[in-house]
């Protein structure tokens, strides 16, 4: 238990310093967000490593889930499901929301994404867009790839505390269940010091906003617990982790023009976005994906 509250102890107490200057300032106005974001984001990174190198003394690649990564095809097979199972669940959250009323879509003027960039050229000055919309959302799409692979990077120095460490901690201490639901809870409860702020549900009061990021880790977290005890390592859900941060603003290039997006009903971010992950999770654990793989066998001379 010491080395599990020093962890704790450590991410959130980190994570709170981190953004101090947010609470003391402008909060998501600080012009010093994205850079503390991403700083954060390191912190149960930081957690880990000193706990393992300091408290429990194992080596670092087993504990922190760097390793192992061979086979190779079987690795990269799953980095391939790391990247396209997050950008599917939050491009199938659209029309779910759309169905339930809760999302209006423009996908054929794409009006509301239009809106947006003749905005913010006008705020500059510059001419509205004379090429068509429709190739600038396509480029966009495109780009979720190469945002996924850079969006790794800081995902990582949250995944390595999450998936990598706490995530395998817990299931030995109380079992696959209870660690997957628990690791998500606390993931959530980690983003207070942002989401308190407004941070992803700037429509909703400061407690509602933190509940919902618990929901949100909770089912999410689930599908990236998933991918760390089948694939044996953290690279796949660090990988997973960056691509839905590439692809979560996907809902902007689809609105309507003159609509508002309430992120505590739709998107992934919203209840109805997490309709389609809570199935694959039921059909996952109904399959038994959630049993660690067992190891290669090793050949004989």
């Amino acid at each position: 238990m010491r080395a599990l509250w020093t962890y704790l102890g450590i991410s959130f107490g980190v994570s709170w310093l981190v953004a101090l200057p947010l609470w003391l300032g402008d909060g998501i106005d600080e012009p010093l967000l994205p850079v503390l974001a991403v700083a954060m984001m390191f912190t149960p990174a930081l957690a880990a490593l000193v706990v393992v190198r300091f408290v429990e003394r194992r080596p670092l690649n087993r504990a922190l889930g760097l390793t192992p990564v061979r086979p190779w095809g079987r690795f990269l097979g799953w980095l391939g499901i790391a990247l396209v199972v997050p950008v599917a669940l939050v491009a199938v959250a659209l029309p779910v929301a759309s169905v339930l009323g809760l999302y209006e879509a423009d996908l054929v003027e794409f009006s509301g994404f239009r809106e947006t960039l003749d905005a913010q050229l006008a705020a500059v000055g510059g001419a509205p867009l004379d090429i068509p919309v429709q190739v600038l959302v396509i480029a966009q799409l495109a780009s979720i790839v190469l945002g996924a692979v850079i969006n790794t990077v800081p995902a990582l120095g949250e995944e390595i505390g999450w998936r990598g460490w706490l995530l395998p901690t817990l299931v030995d201490r109380y079992g696959t269940a209870a660690a997957v639901v628990v690791s998500g809870m606390i993931w959530g409860l980690w983003h207070a010091p942002l989401v308190l702020l407004g941070y992803n549900y700037p429509d909703a009061s400061p407690l509602l906003a933190l509940v919902m990021m618990v929901g949100f880790c909770t089912v999410v977290g689930a599908v990236f617990s998933w991918l760390r005890i089948r694939s044996g390592n953290v690279w796949a859900p660090a990988l997973a982790h960056g691509a839905l941060n590439a692809a979560a603003g996907m809902h902007l290039l689809f609105v309507a023009a003159g609509t508002t997006v309430d992120t505590t009903h739709a998107t992934i971010l919203g209840w109805s976005g997490w309709i389609v992950p809570l199935a694959l999770v039921a059909v996952l654990a109904a399959t038994g994906q959630f049993r660690a793989r067992q190891p290669e066998p090793t050949a004989t001379p």
